[in-house]
């Protein structure tokens, strides 16, 4: 088994209109053992930008926790908010920094960025786990239902989709993805980004 599936989970972020939204399963498991129903891969950054970091629980932990302090560093250094496509590189590197004895973490990346006309536009974007960075214009995955995550992702999904729309894809999307997964599932978190709001909500899930 790769050392990528040892604690299972998956992440999925998807694009709207004018909106984007990021979501993830809540098991944690220790290969076929689970051991909580309640465990959060999906971070804020800024009040724009989330993180999801599907892979092995222990380097979620440090991850999130050095990204936090690289994040903070920039924001006292540049006196200004880190910008999703910056967050994105931010990631990247650290991630590459540690090549040759790498994080087990696949993160995925989606919020609202700036357009020269001051405006917002959505942004996701997802890396391996030695920071080679993927744009996408529809959906990202990550995680070990990934395969299935595409799968139900390519034949729901459609462009211009309106926030109330967009959960409603992300969340079957996710909960029929992770049904066909042994080591994902066990309830779900949604979050949807627009221009003004976010909003959380928790998914009912199989829990066997």
């Amino acid at each position: 088994m790769s050392i990528m599936d040892h604690n299972g989970g998956s992440v999925i972020a998807m694009v709207g209109k004018d909106c984007v939204a990021i979501a993830s399963d809540l098991r944690l498991g220790n290969q076929a053992l689970g051991i909580s129903s309640n465990f959060q891969r999906i971070f804020p950054v800024t009040d724009r930008i989330y993180l999801g970091l599907p892979g092995l629980a222990t380097d979620v932990a440090t991850l999130h926790e050095r990204l936090r302090f690289r994040l903070n560093m920039y924001t006292i250094k540049e006196e200004r908010e880190i910008e999703p496509e910056t967050f994105a590189h931010l990631v990247s590197s650290t991630l590459y920094e540690h090549r040759f004895g790498p994080y087990f973490i696949e993160p995925v990346m989606a919020g609202m960025s700036k357009t020269p006309s001051g405006g917002l536009k959505p942004f996701i974007a997802a890396t391996d786990l030695i920071g080679c960075l993927n744009f996408a214009k529809d959906f990202v995955v990550a995680g070990t239902a990934s395969s299935k995550l595409y799968g139900v992702a390519e034949g729901l999904w459609e462009p211009d989709l309106e926030p109330e729309d967009l959960f409603e894809t992300i969340s079957q999307t996710l909960m029929n993805a992770v049904d066909r997964d042994a080591f994902s599932g066990w309830g779900g978190i949604v979050h949807v980004i627009t221009k003004d709001k976010v909003i959380t909500r928790t998914l009912k899930a199989r829990m066997d």
